[in-house]
């Protein structure tokens, strides 16, 4: 488990490269992936080890320092932070998996994997393992991962089927030129695809098994502190890129606004109108919620963790829709200080309209949808069944 000392020190060397990384921001835009540097910045600082089990050398941060460390990167470049959320989560992922799996994508202490929940791949059972054929789309992450996670449906031999999430290196995968978009544009987040791609057994493990911490193949079972619910730990991560967007929104605003006018009024220095005081005031109370919310599902996760057993379906079920609000609460912030910027924080040179673009794509991931998640935690809230298996 890591120390009080060694998360302060991750914490403090991505906020020693935090200027480099929002400087970087317009060029990972451009080129449609984060520019090498950061990744150099973030392997320097030990972000990749935060989610590698200690036996191998990681920093194995528990969900709550995990979700400070993607916060305060997102704070810094959206894109780079959602690459990091993307990349911790699918590294602790990996720990699901059997043994021998684990020591091959652990080997180093550090490592970058990255993950594609959907379906959109089969695998053909054959001796010792599958053939693996499909495309995944958007693909966060994969142009820097070194393992990526790829769900394909099997056939079963009664006629039914399975979903199984295969482990593959990425180098055996051919990656798309496909990312053109108006939103985390850094992330290049590709179409891949694999066209008979042999995975050996142990590499694979059914998604309904993932769900409650894996399979009976590995050691680091049990009360590890670790064995987290895996929708509710993945989402942790999600919320805490989008809260860490809203913080850097709000620090971007602050630096701006000193001396700033309002134009075609008599107001010299918008600090001083009561409007701007109390927007600011506004945005800063929804960031707080969010990261006061964050520390209530924090607590239930690890909780569960600690003592070796999972969230019931209830908590999972909250979980779903107070991180989904959280992000709700982090993008209503963007948007408050956005809209206040004038109308020069629409060049390409203001950070603030790049944070605005990205929290608003972000947002609209399938796991964060703000209404599907509070149907599922008002459910369980007045007593119902939460109306879905993906908890």
């Amino acid at each position: 488990m890591a120390t009080e000392e060694e998360l302060a020190s991750v914490l403090e060397a991505v906020r020693d490269a935090a200027p480099v990384l929002r400087a970087n921001g317009r060029e990972s835009e451009e080129r449609r992936w984060i520019v090498e540097e950061n990744i150099r910045l973030l392997e320097k600082a030990g972000v990749f080890r935060a989610a590698v089990p200690r036996k191998y050398g990681g920093l194995d941060l528990d969900v709550a320092q995990q979700a400070r460390v993607i916060s305060e990167v997102a704070r810094a470049c959206p894109s780079t932070g959602w690459l990091t959320m993307v990349w911790l989560t699918s590294t602790w992922a990996g720990t699901l998996y059997p043994d021998r799996a684990q020591d091959e994508m652990f080997t180093g202490g550090s490592t970058r994997v990255s993950i594609v929940f959907a379906p959109t791949g089969t695998l053909k059972p054959v001796d010792g393992g599958y053939r693996l054929d499909g495309t995944w789309r958007f693909n966060s992450g994969v142009r820097g991962a070194d393992w990526d996670l790829l769900a394909a449906m099997v056939e079963l031999p009664d006629g039914t089927h399975q979903e199984l999430v295969a482990l593959v290196p990425t180098s055996e995968l051919t990656v798309s030129d496909d990312w053109h978009v108006s939103s985390g544009a850094g992330t290049g987040s590709s179409t891949v695809s694999a066209t008979d791609l042999f995975v050996p057994v142990h590499r694979t493990v059914s998604l309904e098994e993932a769900m409650v911490s894996g399979t009976g193949l590995r050691s680091n079972t049990g009360a590890t502190g670790r064995n987290y619910g895996l929708l509710g730990y993945v989402l942790s991560g999600v919320a805490a890129a989008l809260t860490g967007i809203g913080r850097g929104a709000y620090d971007l605003f602050l630096e701006r606004v000193p001396g700033r006018g309002i134009t075609y009024t008599d107001w010299t220095d918008q600090r001083e109108h009561p409007v701007t005081q109390q927007q600011v005031a506004i945005a800063a109370n929804k960031i707080d919620a969010a990261e006061a919310l964050a520390a209530r599902w924090h607590e239930v996760l690890q909780k569960a963790a600690d003592a070796g057993e999972q969230p019931t379906d209830e908590e999972k079920a909250v979980i779903r829709g107070r991180t989904a609000y959280a992000g709700q609460l982090s993008k209503e912030a963007v948007e408050l200080l956005y809209a206040a910027s004038g109308g020069s924080v629409i060049r390409t040179d203001v950070d603030l309209q790049r944070f605005h673009r990205d929290i608003q794509g972000f947002s609209l991931h399938a796991l964060v949808q703000l209404g599907a998640n509070l149907e599922v935690q008002g459910r369980v809230l007045m007593g119902m069944e939460p109306g879905t298996y993906f908890l």
